[in-house]
């Protein structure tokens, strides 16, 4: 099968925010995925979606599938914009659609429909000025995150606030900074779970992946930051998370969770591939904090392929039933 990836490369550039490439793969991730793929017995080339547009290449190349990890270049909806393109041009694709891309981005948007199918979520309210009166039913400790970003941007133990006062300056950051709306819920203290769902002709949950923070004391970061995710496994700086896949958790709550994420999975409209964050509480509910459609795939350190090791997946399988899932869709298998 002839394969095109579509990819943003992570850059470095000092008059850019430090956070403002995260979300974008590493050279090492998309020479994996080609890897990986060309073991299956592809021919693969990859392209960066800034260069060259893709409007241009496919009217040059004729290809049979495009594997997606690409998370677009600008605005509230970006994830959606190189799935856009492919469904105009009538080129099939992994992953997600353009609706469950742009919908999962908005995190109150993917909240409201949660609560409306009775998914457990935070408690919330959205700021769009920073100065609205608090909702009375949430209660501190709140966090407050960049409404439409990805990679914990935005976010970090400061986040974290136990009074008014603080809540205000933050969102009002957040909303300067980011040029949008900061979403405020309800912080939930307990395990941070994280769940993997995979579609290869039957819909599979993959072992949940725990993320123990109790070791992070030198940086006073008990969840998963921007810091954190950039920086995981940095000793100096106390971003030192331990991962525990399968989780350690009772069968009753394993069952629980995993319930949670399918159902939010198919209530988002995902394809293919998701991951699902999740918070337990005292009494072990799950709590869904959000949902990615475009989970990173570094072999090393992203979580979704250390659940698919943990299923027993080689990571060259790993890519190969992504894009066979989105192949029996088109029917080109």
């Amino acid at each position: 099968m002839k394969i095109t990836l579509t990819y943003n490369l992570k850059k470095k550039d000092a008059t850019k925010p430090a956070d403002y490439f995260s979300e974008y793969d590493s050279e090492e991730t998309v020479g994996s995925i080609v890897s990986a793929l060309k073991i299956k017995g592809h021919n693969v080339e990859a392209i960066d979606v800034e260069y060259p547009k893709l409007f241009s290449y496919f009217s040059k190349n004729n290809v049979d599938m495009v594997f997606n990890i690409a998370e677009g270049v600008r605005g509230k909806f970006r994830e959606s914009e190189v799935p856009a393109i492919l469904d105009y041009l009538n080129i099939p694709y992994t992953g997600s659609g353009t609706f469950s891309l742009a919908l999962a981005l908005n995190k109150t948007l993917t909240k409201k429909i949660l609560r409306a199918e009775n998914i457990p979520t935070p408690n919330f309210q959205l700021f769009s000025k920073g100065n609205e009166e608090l909702d009375p039913s949430l209660k501190f400790p709140l966090i407050v995150k960049p409404n439409c970003e990805g990679s914990a941007k935005g976010i970090n133990k400061a986040n974290v606030v136990n009074n008014l006062e603080d809540l205000l300056r933050k969102t009002r950051e957040i909303i300067e900074a980011y040029h949008q709306e900061a979403l405020v819920e309800e912080f939930i203290y307990g395990k941070e779970l994280t769940v993997g769902i995979l579609e290869n002709g039957i819909t599979c949950v993959l072992p949940i992946l725990e993320i123990d923070f109790s070791d992070c004391d030198a940086s006073g970061e008990y969840f998963y930051s921007w810091r954190m995710k950039e920086y995981q496994g940095d000793k100096n700086l106390g971003l030192t998370p331990s991962f525990h896949c399968p989780a350690r958790l009772d069968k009753e709550t394993e069952e629980q969770v995993k319930e949670v994420a399918l159902k939010t999975h198919k209530a988002v409209g995902c394809l293919d591939i998701s991951r699902t964050d999740i918070r337990l509480d005292k009494n072990n509910v799950p709590y869904v904090l959000e949902i990615n459609p475009l989970p990173g795939l570094d072999p090393k350190e992203s979580n979704f392929p250390i659940m698919a090791y943990a299923a027993g997946m080689k990571y060259e399988d790993l890519i190969e039933a992504i894009l066979l899932s989105a192949s029996k869709r088109k029917g080109l298998n």
